[in-house]
């Protein structure tokens, strides 16, 4: 692992201010002063910022079900409460991509900045789906402009899977990160969403998690996550 990397997981500081503290000469690797931050170091290196050693933070990354008026930030200035504080860790999480506070369904935690990218960059293409309800039952014509893409005032959408599911109720995927991107979509419609739920992220899916509830992902889902990104 990269110098910078090692000393962001052992929450010394981000990347880019880890850097800084390898180039002001105060780390050393074993007894000798680096200043390179792409140095590859491990465990056994013996880092050390200012005489203290670092150990990097244990990688984890938790499923959450957000409940509604839950924002998705990991610390919360105002009164609402945030999606961090659901999860019982000691860990330094970051919320992956975004649900509005409306919103409700699967977002994952983490402190895995490199797979936090791979599931977010619009290069990967990672599908997200999502339960949607309606303000009125939409027409077939609806549903096909939302699989063959909409336009929106940042550009049009690339095409997505729905289906129907009620009157008023479609499932939707989408594979852009695109902020409130479905409620937008079905504004394009001349709909309006009431109640939307994310219920499937890359491979996983929200399944019986109550409202509130987190649980941390095995390992093999933690890979499932990368093969996904990888695209």
């Amino acid at each position: 692992m990269r110098l910078a990397k090692y000393l962001a997981h052992g929450g010394i500081a981000s990347r880019r201010a880890a850097e800084e503290l390898i180039r002001a000469g105060r780390v050393r690797v074993g007894d000798e002063v680096v200043t390179d931050p792409a140095r590859d170091v491990d465990e056994s290196s013996g880092v050390q910022v200012d005489g203290r050693a670092v150990v990097p933070e244990r990688v984890e990354v938790w499923m959450v079900n957000k409940p509604a008026g839950v924002v998705s930030t990991a610390k919360e200035p105002g009164r609402r409460r945030a999606v961090t504080e659901l999860v019982s860790s000691s860990g330094r999480l970051y919320p992956v991509g975004r649900l509005d506070a409306d919103s409700t369904g699967l977002i994952l935690l983490t402190n895995d900045g490199e797979l936090a990218n791979r599931l977010t960059h619009p290069r990967y293409e990672v599908p997200k789906s999502y339960a949607v309800t309606l303000a009125r039952p939409p027409s077939a014509r609806d549903l096909e402009r939302l699989r063959r893409g909409v336009k929106l005032e940042d550009g049009p959408t690339a095409p997505a899977e729905v289906r129907r599911h009620g009157e008023r109720q479609i499932e939707i995927t989408v594979r852009e990160g695109r902020n409130r991107q479905v409620r937008r979509m079905a504004e394009a419609v001349a709909n309006r969403v009431v109640a939307l739920e994310r219920v499937r992220f890359g491979p996983l899916e929200l399944g019986a998690l109550a409202p509130g509830a987190a649980r941390r992902l095995s390992g093999r889902e933690v890979g499932s996550l990368w093969e996904d990104g990888a695209r």
